[in-house]
Order: C-alpha cells, then structure tokens, then sequence
C-alpha cells in the first residue's frame, strides 16, 4: 500500500508518521522525570491505546531488549548502552513498519555499539523490523543488507 508522503497536509504527515515509522536518536531523547516503562509506553499514549493494553505492550518490548528488569529506572539511573536500548523499545511502540535510527551507537563506546546493533539485527530477523541506520561510520555499514550515499542530496546504492 504505497504512500506519497509529499502529498500529505502535517497533520496527515505527522499521523502517518506516529503509525509507521518508529524513530532511534543518537542522544536517546528519553524523558527525564519518566521511568523506562513510561517512556516506551509514551508514543502509545498519544496513538490513543488503553493504559493496560500500553503497559502490557511496554513491558513486552522492555523484555525484547532485555530491559524489563530495569523498566522502573529513570534515564540518569540507566547506562548509556541502557537508555539506547530503552529508546528501541519506544520506537517500536506502535508497531512501526520502519525503524528509522539516526547514528544509534554515536553516544555510545564500540562495545556498547555493538550491543546494540547486534539488537538491531534480531529486531531485523525475528521481528521483522525494516531498520535503516544513518551513520558515518563505514564498519557499521558494511553490515547493512543494503548501503545507500548521500551525496550531494540524492542517494546513491554502493
């Protein structure tokens, strides 16, 4: 069911958005004063679900990234390899058909990247996720099923 997105007034735009596509940020873009649970539970909140369908869902996706234990935790009290795998979690609140990440690991060390693109990939595989990843750095890349440049504004397959 394809979709000119270029056609869409914003609210149309910003709906279609909430719906399909989850978003991963290099700083994570957790909420400060909500505990993990309550940030993975937030986009679910504004689509209009019912509290126990949103912590049901929420912990079953804290579970996905081996977080549940630590679902009650507020960011400050998370690593950085944990608020990263907290803001994962968010981003497939809806049940987005992609998983936009804008340089995931670039806050964080290479083994803590490494986690967290090895959770990419099971999000890939077992859950069916389309991920695309933007990131600069080429190691990660090469991972990738397919790698797209920019260059100069337009995409380039390599």
């Amino acid at each position: 069911n394809k979709v000119d997105i270029s056609s869409l007034k914003d609210s149309e735009l910003s709906s279609y958005r909430s719906k399909k596509i989850g978003f991963v940020f290099q700083n994570f873009n957790l909420i400060p004063r909500s505990n993990a649970l309550k940030n993975v539970e937030l986009p679910m909140t504004y689509a209009g679900i019912s509290k126990k369908e949103r912590t049901e869902r929420a912990e079953r996706l804290l579970e996905i990234v081996d977080m549940k234990d630590r679902m009650k935790h507020l960011p400050n009290e998370l690593s950085g390899g944990q608020k990263q795998r907290v803001a994962i979690a968010r981003s497939m609140a809806n049940n987005p058909d992609i998983i936009l990440a804008d340089e995931p690991t670039g806050a964080l060390d290479s083994k803590t990247g490494r986690n967290v693109m090895d959770l990419f990939h099971k999000l890939n595989e077992v859950e069916k996720r389309t991920i695309i990843i933007i990131t600069h750095n080429l190691e990660l890349a090469e991972e990738a099923t397919r790698i797209y440049k920019m260059n100069d504004g337009m995409l380039e397959e390599i």
